[in-house]
């Protein structure tokens, strides 16, 4: 789904010189022909900034860098039309970058031997660079993986920690829920641009994210959802993280791309146990034979990383936005305004405008068993008694009879889902979660 805006562009365009120099160089790597990740990493490693570097290209031949030839086009700019443009574009839609030597930039991502250049980031930066845990699994899950997903994230955020996913559907988008519901929040790292929402159906996870969490990618906007695109952003999610947990994983599962990329990181990898008699599951009880630690519950995850994160929690996230505020803007709230991109939040929300209740987060069964403790708004409630008899019944259906704005019962449905009330299925169709 697009989100084309027509946005003026960000004081953090215009406001610092330096900023769009170190941007412009970094990009300009990055479109730079015969140069990838690998090589600009060793050009980074031999430089206090990315201007710097580009102002020696000259010399990346001499030095082994790269070879003469990408040096030479380098240093007469051929890639600099291209790295401006994007940028051009990036300030439209109103993105925050975050270069490579800025101080928002998660040192983690620095240790892989192919960073991104940069990163485009709508919503909190901060959780870039906090203590961080990847959940991964499969987009057609089992009942048991589905809940466990959201269970295990939920108990990862209200430690602190960030949940790390990639806004697929299935156990990815439980993992985000579940993650919303706590203080650690939750970060998607997305295979396309940021002006791009995939899958559709999970435009109302990505306003949540992008209103009280973060949605992270290092493409250009308007990079399409091709196939290719996917394990290079697994290894963003493995970067970031800590350990990678995967939930649901068949024998040929993409989720076990991201456990290996972990494992070449460093990475603990984690894994649930399931049916032996799933198949959907025979890819995490291979994980667990070659080592992966079993995890039934968050605090498995968290005894296992204690050392970790205690040092990661003990060291402050970065505060405020990466360049300069910018004016307030909406989140989009129907249909017709989905061409406007949502605006990046950098500061943690409040603790009144979190999702879930600080009940439901201590006892996340109170809530899925007794609607009234769940402190539900007349919205929710109104859902609610539609969805009674069991029935599903499709989002447009629920806003005609309820003569609901779209954003609003979007929302509504999300907070649903996050207090395990609902049940989102296939097409746009909800019905009440057992």
């Amino acid at each position: 789904m697009t989100t084309d805006a027509a946005l003026s562009p960000p004081l953090a365009w215009t406001g610092d010189a330096a900023f769009l120099a170190e941007l412009e160089a970094c990009l300009r790597l990055r479109h730079a022909p015969g140069i990838g990740p690998r090589t600009w990493k060793r050009i980074f490693d031999r430089y206090d900034s990315a201007a710097a570097a580009l102002g020696d290209a000259r010399s990346f031949g001499p030095q082994g860098l790269c070879d003469d030839a990408a040096a030479g086009a380098l240093a007469r700019g051929v890639s600099t039309p291209a790295a401006r443009r994007e940028m051009e574009a990036a300030a439209k839609k109103g993105l925050v970058p975050v270069p490579y030597f800025h101080p928002a930039y998660p040192q983690r991502l620095r240790e892989l031997p192919d960073p991104p250049a940069a990163l485009y980031v709508v919503g909190d930066v901060g959780l870039l660079a906090g203590p961080c845990v990847a959940m991964v699994g499969a987009r057609q899950c089992s009942r048991y993986g589905f809940a466990q997903a959201f269970e295990i994230a939920s108990g990862l955020a209200g430690a602190g920690i960030t949940v790390v996913s990639g806004l697929a559907y299935g156990i990815d988008r439980q993992a985000h829920l579940g993650g919303l519901t706590g203080p650690g929040r939750s970060l998607a790292v997305c295979g396309t641009g940021l002006d791009l929402v995939y899958p559709d159906a999970n435009l109302d996870v990505w306003r949540e994210l992008a209103a009280n969490g973060a949605v992270v990618s290092e493409f250009a906007p308007g990079t399409p959802p091709q196939a290719q695109n996917f394990p290079i952003r697994n290894r963003i999610i493995a970067g970031l993280s800590l350990g990678v947990m995967v939930v649901e994983a068949a024998a040929r599962s993409g989720s076990l791309i991201t456990a290996r990329l972990a494992l070449e990181q460093g990475r603990e990898v984690f894994a649930l146990p399931g049916p032996v008699n799933l198949q959907s599951f025979a890819g995490c009880h291979a994980l667990l034979s070659q080592g992966a630690r079993l995890v039934q519950a968050a605090e498995d995850i968290i005894a296992a990383l204690a050392r970790e994160l205690a040092a990661s929690l003990g060291a402050s996230r970065p505060a405020g936005p990466v360049a300069p505020p910018r004016p307030a803007r909406d989140l989009p709230t129907a249909p017709a305004e989905r061409e406007g991109l949502a605006r990046p939040n950098p500061r943690p929300a409040p603790e009144a405008s979190r999702p879930a209740s600080e009940a439901s987060r201590s006892d996340p069964g109170a809530s899925r068993s007794d609607p009234a403790a769940a402190g539900l708004s007349a919205l929710e409630t109104a859902v609610l008694g539609l969805l009674d008899d069991g029935a599903k019944a499709h989002i447009d259906v629920l806003g005609s009879r309820l003569g609901a704005a779209a954003g609003s019962l979007s929302h509504a449905l999300v907070l649903l889902e996050m207090k395990g009330l609902v049940r989102k299925l296939p097409g746009m169709y909800y019905t009440r979660d057992a």
